[in-house]
């Protein structure tokens, strides 16, 4: 088979057509350099044509397929067309994107090979939907810079690998189910069921038969067993949110399961074993809750096995230019918009909010941006009311402004909650005093 579309690049009406089709397209020569590259691929890979055409393949896609097991080479060797195989190629902006590759070798006249062709399929909105409806999300998909956050990062591998019992604490919205499903999909139970339970929309009334079942004729309406949430998440885990809201009674209940690792379902003469690990979360500290009675200590102990403390949004702000791209990226796949950014301005407000709600609240600003915004960056028009009537005086725009600001907002929070104290401050961000007294000097921070 021979294919040409011109010497050097995609042109005329081959060209056209090539550049029409949604998944990329490129062609290489006996010598595996790109020689066609169509529009598609230059959006997937983030490389130009320009930039591609001449290099090697391996050079553009950096999969880790290109050397050991070339989906080409594979085509030739079997004789065969390769369709659909998965892989993950880097961009040019260094992120990981899963694609399909299906490839075909070109032969000529005499039955030499002269080259190839591919094509592949982004899959990114296919990978980020199946997370969302699967809920397999891993401490990789918590999105934070935050020296604290990173210490969790580095335990909670081994906190998955245990059975432990796990108290998340933290203000509403700082992401404790998210942890606690990282901690669950890392861990031996991950094949297993992960049930979630709200305890604080549970009324006392329910909260037995729902937690632990009941038998057949327990009481009126009961005309057959139903399991209860533990029997649900036999063999996996169970994560109690909002622990701090359950009542006394519903505590005493709860601190046999945890104890005796056993429970009778309403109306049942007979326990039943529970093989559930268990993690709770609370927005409230619970050792406060001991403290005043309303919380009973010897539970908490039991819940206080391995502790995650999570701090409030506030306390983070330099995950917030990270959080913004990482929700921008979200909102791109989910309702297939290509906002790139936020303006120098809406950073500077967004940088400057106290954030109430935490990281839940900052994703809904944006989400709130993505239904006004038409264009591929989000002004300060497009937030909530409440937030672009907060417009500050924007910084000279530049390539990098967004950035620049963040980095400037980031240093001047952390300097009041130290108190001015420098050591402190570099220590708090990670960095050495020299590079704080440098971005301070840069910034024009006193």
């Amino acid at each position: 088979m021979k294919f040409s579309v011109g010497e050097n690049e995609c042109g005329g009406f081959v060209g056209t057509i090539l550049d029409s089709i949604a998944d990329g397209v490129f062609t290489i020569d006996a010598d595996k350099r790109i020689t066609t590259f169509n529009r598609a691929a230059e959006r997937i890979t983030g490389y130009t044509r320009e930039e591609a055409i001449g290099k090697f393949c391996h050079e553009i896609f950096r999969a880790s397929i290109c050397r050991q097991a070339c989906a080409i080479d594979e085509a030739v060797r079997e004789k065969r067309d390769v369709v659909d195989r998965p892989l993950n190629i880097i961009s040019k902006d260094g992120s990981s994107i899963p694609i399909s590759v299906s490839a075909s070798a070109l032969v000529g006249d005499d039955g030499q090979q002269i080259g190839g062709v591919e094509t592949f399929r982004d899959l990114s909105a296919i990978e980020a939907l199946k997370k969302e409806i699967g809920g397999k999300y891993t401490f990789e998909d918590i999105v934070s810079k935050n020296r604290n956050i990173h210490k969790i990062f580095n335990i909670l591998p081994d906190i998955a690998d245990s059975d432990a019992t796990v108290l998340i604490e933290g203000p509403s919205g700082s992401g404790k189910e998210l942890f606690a499903r990282a901690i669950h999909n890392l861990s031996p139970r991950k094949d297993k069921p992960y049930v979630v339970v709200n305890c604080g929309v549970l009324p006392d009334n329910l909260f037995e038969s729902e937690l632990f079942g009941y038998v057949k004729g327990a009481f009126t309406d009961a005309v057959r067993d139903k399991p209860g949430r533990f029997a649900l998440a036999e063999g996996g885990a169970i994560f109690l949110d909002e622990i701090g809201d359950i009542s006394p009674a519903a505590q005493v209940k709860l601190l046999r399961v945890i104890q005796e690792k056993e429970y009778e379902p309403l109306g049942s003469v007979s326990t039943t074993k529970a093989d559930v690990r268990i993690i709770a979360a609370s927005n409230r500290p619970l050792a406060e809750l001991v403290e005043n009675g309303s919380f009973r200590r010897d539970l908490y102990y039991r819940l206080n096995v391995v502790r995650i403390e999570l701090p409030p949004l506030r306390e983070r702000r330099e995950d917030i230019p990270l959080l913004v791209e990482h929700f921008i990226k979200h909102f791109n796949l989910k309702r297939e918009k290509n906002i790139r950014d936020v303006s120098p301005e809406v950073m500077s407000v967004l940088m400057k909010h106290s954030f109430p709600g935490n990281v839940r609240e900052l994703e809904n600003i944006i989400e709130h941006a993505f239904v006004l915004c038409h264009g591929n960056m989000i002004e300060i028009e497009h937030l909530p009311a409440e937030h672009a009537q907060m417009r500050v005086a924007a910084p000279q725009p530049s390539a990098d402004a967004p950035l620049m600001t963040a980095e400037a907002e980031t240093i001047k929070m952390a300097l009041e909650r130290n108190s001015g104290n420098r050591a402190e401050t570099a220590r708090e961000l990670g960095v050495s005093y020299a590079t704080l007294w440098r971005k301070m000097k840069k910034h024009g921070i006193s």
